[in-house]
């Protein structure tokens, strides 16, 4: 059957192509918010990037052509609707790439995750504007070749399937080969460490944060605070991923203190 976005199942396509939850470098302690002492275990070349406090955003690429903008949890326009959901500025920020953005050629999905930052987008927009400045960073692309088959999973196994790894990302090196085809800036590239070289006691992964992100390299203009929130740590298939943010590191340290 022939892929139509009027005909598709659109609660499905969403839960098909959100962006699954990521975990925390340290375990998150679900009952006290803090950080216990065990960490995602990695293993060969690790690589830091920035993460950018901002609101996860997709660009979903429809194999009719057509496409799709979301935050992380909803659809919030398709290419010529008249009026597009206003939240967070995602669909004002993504509009004008997604137009511009050549069109899947295979039967696939292909899915876009950018974090739209800077302006009043989050609360920590004026670490990297002072002038309301709006940007974007591509983080992740993804591609779906077996959506069909998917959407017709009931929506519990549907999530489940995404929340597990199901999605299929595209590695370090073809990430950044779609980013320049796409015109597009990917999140800063911080470094290139072997797993050994990894600090597993949370204060010396702080400093371990300080050291690779004194300051964020996402600024969107000289008036920047320039506070950054913290580091992802992903390998280069993209096959172990978790994030490390400086608030969870320091609010652990002060209470064990």
């Amino acid at each position: 059957m022939t892929f139509t976005v009027r005909g598709a199942d659109l609660a499905r396509l969403n839960s098909l192509t959100k962006y699954p939850s990521i975990p925390t470098y340290h375990t998150l302690d679900p009952a006290k918010g803090g950080l216990l002492d065990d960490t995602v275990p990695f293993t060969g070349a690790v690589i830091g990037t920035e993460k950018v406090d901002g609101t996860n955003s997709r660009v979903i690429s429809l194999p009719d052509g057509e496409y799709l903008l979301g935050s992380r949890e909803e659809l919030l326009y398709a290419r010529g609707d008249l009026i597009g959901n206003p939240a967070q500025g995602i669909v004002a920020a993504l509009r004008a790439f997604a137009d511009a953005l050549a069109p899947v050629t295979d039967d696939v999905i292909r899915v876009h995750y950018l974090e739209v930052y800077g302006g009043k987008v989050t609360a920590a927009g004026k670490q990297y504007t002072g002038e309301r400045s709006v940007g974007f960073r591509l983080f992740d692309v993804a591609v779906i070749d077996d959506y069909a088959e998917l959407m017709a999973l009931p929506p519990d196994r549907l999530s489940a399937w995404r929340e597990s790894g199901g999605q299929r990302y595209l590695s370090e090196k073809d990430l950044t080969a779609r980013a320049e085809a796409d015109a597009l800036t990917l999140t800063p590239r911080l470094f290139t460490v072997d797993a050994a070289e990894l600090p597993v006691e949370l204060d010396k992964t702080r400093s371990f944060l300080a050291e690779h992100l004194p300051r964020t390299r996402s600024a969107l203009d000289d008036g920047a605070a320039g506070a950054a929130e913290g580091i992802v740590l992903r390998t280069a298939d993209r096959g172990t991923i978790a994030k490390a943010r400086f608030q969870d590191y320091e609010r652990t340290l002060r209470r064990r203190r």
